[in-house]
């Protein structure tokens, strides 16, 4: 068992948020049929057009990022997103700390305590799944092939964005 952690956005990134959303709303044309049958959604990059959001998407989009997880005697497993957020530690950091944080059950967590403790969490000692593995063959799943996560930075990263 584990603890799941996620970069939520400051008090005044939400407001702003909301009140982008109010005026995103105000501009709708409700009585479209056309946009009433696409639920409002709009195209918001014209170099793809399958790109469509509600305004109700946009406000969403991004206000709750899985950073990662920690568990008992494993390093601590970080989420990359996809590097839709963050591409390297120092673009992680920044990102951790432009928002808050918190973790699966809704307690704020101080944000560079956060940090200290997922940098040294399993210490040099901790497992990742190669050396789990290496540690304990029997425990291995036929259908394993491969790693699922890799280093980036020093930091032990899921290979796959769904996880918890």
């Amino acid at each position: 068992m584990g603890t799941n952690y996620y970069r939520i956005p400051k008090t005044s990134e939400t407001i702003q948020r909301f009140q982008r959303l109010g005026t995103e709303l105000q501009g709708l044309d409700l009585v479209s049929p056309a946009d009433t049958l696409n639920l409002f959604r709009t195209i918001q990059d014209p170099d793809d057009e399958w790109s469509h959001m509600s305004p109700w998407d946009q406000f969403v989009d991004g206000l709750c990022v899985h950073l990662g997880k920690r568990s008992s005697g494993w390093k601590f497993l970080w989420n990359w997103n996809s590097r839709k957020h963050y591409k390297d530690k120092e673009s992680l950091l920044k990102y951790i700390r432009s928002g808050r944080i918190v973790d699966e059950y809704g307690a704020l967590q101080n944000t560079e305590e956060f940090i200290e403790m997922a940098l040294s969490w399993g210490g040099p000692n901790g497992w990742d799944i190669d050396r789990y593995y290496k540690e304990n063959p029997r425990t291995k799943p036929s259908w394993y092939e491969g790693t699922h996560e890799e280093y980036i930075d020093g930091l032990r990263v899921s290979t796959s964005v769904d996880f918890s």
